[in-house]
């Protein structure tokens, strides 16, 4: 990777930069037009809408024959010749730099936008947008304000293809704005994959029209713990909320208009008693009085799971079959399904489990969630789609086209790459972002390993032990955001950011080996991208500390002291 000036901040750096000192920047004015190049229509509406609003420039189309388009550049000197911003799908940068790589071309005549595919145009945008300053990030303009756009030639393209951030929906309902506000705080970033965790024990997100109970009653719960599962506060007020179909359909299209795909989470069998206190016979009837269970209002881990029968697979069936509808495979090619952390004592104490073991000749408890997993695995394929589950869907054995999300740390991903199996790193020691950011006493509600900004810039997705074949199936990595103790749209900006700036970096980025990254200079240009975070509103963990409203005293986290294991 080149070096990139500290003043431009462009984050995550590009592959290559070149900005020559002696050559003027190129001003955006009332004249400047805006052409749209093959494959460039969806990056160029989606420029022209943030730039007008933020720069009140019109930025119409050019008129007929402005540009060369054999050439790809304006045409000036002419009398009224005009000069503008013109985007453009490039089979040649796409073979030299893929679908998501980009060419930006900036001087005193215009910018030039050349992307591998439309999704590399769009990437190219961004990367225009910063280089506009932190005002291009308004919603208005502000008066007085000049638009330039330095000299520069940049190359870049994308180490990973999965460049992604969890978002917790089900422990803290997050409505339908804040998951739009996301999605554009991702593709600023240049992330590509926002995974929608829409089902826990805790609630139910999602419209099933089959099923209406599962956001009637799945989706409120009476009352919420206040922190940690320790703490013994209460914040007594119902909370609850859900998307509609509707709201899904928008998500989807907004997404996928940004360039940003979508993972969508039901679980099974574990993390389930949402669905169970909607529909009581899910459960495990024969030892638990699943009747009288209700949405959990507690953290952790319910033991009210699943029960492996047929019936409960035809309703899960049914659930996917209308999240398959809603979530179409060009946006959602992966259908994420848990399968973590499923407590097994319901099952050995369950008659109706323990002949069904027995029915299919399984080994143990153990292997009958493997079987829960593989056959979802098998109806999804069926359809079109590849499962990802988390790690422990290795346990008891995996079908070949099942993808895993390594959280436990680095070792399920290297088993299930060595293995063959496509992986998402994800370590939990690493790029859990509802970690804390600081040991100081004033983090709010302090949870897990001090995980700071330098060591998320720091995370390597790709073990060092695994062999070429091996490290090929790395798809790439995601930040995980879980929400327990982030009740609001602020706590979770905080604990999110700056972090996630740097994880986008990691996983964008051609970067040197951890020790040897160039944290200061990262740090640099991160100076200088607060002021876009400050422009878009977001409520980021400034660099001093919390600010005072930030903060939550007297409530209680769960801080574990020292470094993590494999850090």
């Amino acid at each position: 990777m080149s070096d990139v000036r500290d003043d431009l901040s462009l984050i995550p750096a590009p592959s290559s930069v070149e900005a020559p000192a002696d050559v003027p920047p190129y001003e955006l004015t009332h004249a400047t037009t805006l052409a749209a190049g093959p494959g460039a229509e969806g990056a160029t509406a989606w420029l022209r809408r943030e730039l007008g609003a933020a720069t009140g420039l019109p930025l119409p189309a050019p008129a007929p024959g402005a540009y060369d388009e054999e050439r790809g550049l304006s045409r000036s000197g002419g009398a009224g010749a005009r000069t503008g911003i013109r985007l453009a799908v490039d089979r040649s940068v796409g073979a030299e730099l893929g679908p998501e790589g980009h060419r930006l071309t900036a001087g005193p005549d215009g910018v030039e936008i050349l992307g591998g595919g439309p999704a590399g145009v769009f990437w190219g945008a961004q990367t225009l947008r910063q280089l506009l300053g932190p005002d291009a990030y308004r919603r208005a303009p502000l008066p007085g304000r000049t638009w330039r756009v330095p000299a520069v030639r940049i190359a870049d393209r994308p180490r990973f293809g999965w460049r992604g951030m969890l978002l917790d929906t089900a422990r803290h309902f997050m409505p339908k704005d804040t998951v739009l506000r996301y999605v554009d705080l991702l593709a600023a970033h240049k992330l590509n994959v926002l995974h929608l965790h829409l089902t826990d024990d805790q609630g139910w997100r999602v419209e099933i029209r089959r099923h209406p109970r599962l956001t009637e009653v799945g989706s409120w719960r009476p009352r919420t713990r206040w922190g940690h599962r320790a703490s013994p506060l209460w914040n007594e007020t119902p909370h609850g909320g859900f998307y509609t179909r509707d709201d899904i359909r928008e998500i989807v299209a907004y997404a996928a208009a940004r360039h940003v795909r979508l993972v969508p989470e039901i679980d099974v069998p574990g993390h389930s008693q949402a669905a169970i206190a909607a529909y009581p016979h899910l459960g495990n009837t024969d030892v638990v009085d699943t009747g009288a269970l209700g949405v959990w209002d507690d953290w952790g881990v319910s033991r009210n799971v699943l029960a492996p029968t047929d019936e409960v697979l035809r309703f899960y069936e049914g659930v996917l079959e209308e999240v398959l509808e809603l979530f179409p495979a060009e946006v959602s090619p992966f259908v994420h399904i848990g399968g973590d952390e499923c407590p097994k004592d319901q099952w050995r104490s369950s008659p109706a489990a323990q002949a069904r073991i027995r029915a299919l000749g399984l080994a143990d408890e153990e292997e009958l969630q493997s079987w829960f997993v593989r056959h979802f695995d098998r109806w999804l394929a069926a359809r079109g789609r590849r499962l990802i589950g988390w790690d422990e869907i290795l346990e008891g054995g995996l079908a070949p086209g099942a993808a895993v999300s390594s959280w436990r740390g680095y070792a399920g991903g290297v088993a299930a790459a060595e293995a063959g199996h496509d992986v998402v790193m994800c370590p939990e020691q690493q790029v859990y972002l509802d970690y804390r950011q600081d040991g100081g006493p004033e983090e709010p509600v302090p949870i897990g390993y001090v995980r700071t900004l330098a060591d998320v810039y720091r995370f390597e997705p790709v073990p060092p032990e695994l062999d070429p074949a091996a490290a090929a199936h790395v798809l790439g990595a995601q930040a995980n955001v879980w929400t327990e103790v982030m009740e609001s749209q602020g706590r979770v900006d905080y604990q999110v950011f700056p972090r996630l700036a740097a994880f986008a970096e990691v996983v964008w980025s051609q970067l040197p080996e951890p020790a040897e990254r160039d944290l200061a200079g990262f740090e640099a240009r991160l100076a200088g991208h607060y002021g876009r975070l400050d422009a878009l509103g977001v409520g980021y963990r400034p660099p001093s500390g919390p600010l005072p409203w930030q903060r939550r005293p007297g409530v209680l986290g769960r801080p574990i002291e020292g470094a993590p294991p494999g850090a």
